[in-house]
């Protein structure tokens, strides 16, 4: 009885160091993912006058869908202002002033179709 005892009491000690590892370990984690976060939130996006942009629609989350995009179409960078604030042209929306935040590069890649449309996505009818 008493080595049945002595072997439980063992395994519970075991199993302490293994929850107390993997409690530091989580620790490390975090600390290593908020590190990164941060970092990331820091870097400020310098947009230059001309420059193609998209905007976030902070409205789409009222009425969301799975194939819609967050994003509208390309707008033209007239203006920078001090923290952070951006002056955008559309040729019908016209111009106005927004956060940096919601902006985001506008790149345009070969090959791929793009729409000027807010959520439209081009499907193509299968051959045959």
């Amino acid at each position: 009885m008493k080595e049945a005892q002595k072997k439980r009491k063992y395994q519970l000690n075991e199993l302490e160091k293994y929850r107390l590892n993997a409690y530091e370990n989580t620790l490390l984690y975090k600390e290593k993912m908020r590190r990164m976060h941060d970092d990331h939130l820091r870097k400020e996006k310098q947009f230059q006058i001309g420059e193609q942009v998209l905007l976030f629609n902070s409205r789409l989350k009222l009425f969301s869908g799975k194939l819609k995009s967050c994003w509208l179409s390309p707008y033209t960078v007239t203006q920078t202002f001090p923290h952070g604030a951006i002056e955008i042209f559309h040729p019908t929306k016209g111009k106005f002033k927004v956060s940096g935040h919601r902006l985001k590069h506008y790149e345009i890649r070969e090959g791929v179709p793009h729409s000027t449309n807010c959520g439209a996505v081009l499907l193509h009818e299968p051959p045959g």
